[in-house]
């Protein structure tokens, strides 16, 4: 895909260009809108919303990671997911199916590949992730989830938040130890290498 002339087509109004960008980025969108506000239909409706934004504001964007430009506007459209829901509370930790019982393992988690054991195992990991992701302030959580889960680096992150890289940094080691932290109540689910040591004696 030659992305640049792709985006200037878009920028010109081809709308057949800009659905081509849709499909090579809506998968990364889609994931951080659903890690950032964990709910499927309210990540459908964020990266919808974000593309059209995109769409509108496309003939505005100056070069640099088109990608993280992209990641901008389906952030921005969580925070503003999430300022309304702070309006009108709230969303249970769990998806509900069709009964409105809680889903204990989201179809979206499942490996086909792996053993029902191993299913069970991700399943139950993946929920802790998202259950200490929860716990995040805002700012912390959408810094994580574009480094750490999109694989964003710093310059990209800032670009993508429009925050100075020395905040991007400070949040995400902050982040980053809320995490582990978190994590550490779940450390029978985790590999050894993200394990704390035992303290001695104990």
């Amino acid at each position: 895909m030659d992305e640049p002339t792709l985006i200037r087509s878009a920028q010109h109004g081809d709308l057949e260009a800009f659905n081509r960008l849709v499909l090579a980025h809506q998968e990364a969108l889609y994931n951080t809108a659903l890690r950032i506000l964990n709910d499927d239909d309210l990540a459908a409706d964020a990266t919808q919303e974000a593309f059209l934004s995109a769409f509108r504001a496309i003939s505005g964007y100056r070069g640099g990671s088109f990608r993280a430009w992209l990641l901008r506007t389906v952030t921005n459209a969580c925070y503003d997911e999430l300022r309304r829901r702070k309006r009108r509370p709230t969303t249970p930790l769990l998806p509900l199916d069709d009964d409105d019982e809680e889903v204990e393992a989201p179809r979206w988690l499942a490996d086909p590949s792996a053993s029902p054991e191993e299913q069970m195992e991700q399943a139950e990991l993946e929920h802790a992730i998202q259950h200490c992701l929860d716990g995040l302030p805002t700012d912390f959580r959408a810094v994580v989830v574009l480094a750490d889960i999109q694989g964003l680096d710093y310059s990209e992150v800032a670009a993508a938040l429009r925050k100075p890289i020395g905040t991007v940094k400070s949040r995400l080691a902050r982040a980053r130890l809320r995490l582990r932290e978190c994590l550490q109540a779940f450390r029978e689910l985790l590999p050894s290498a993200f394990r704390l040591q035992e303290e001695i004696g104990s």
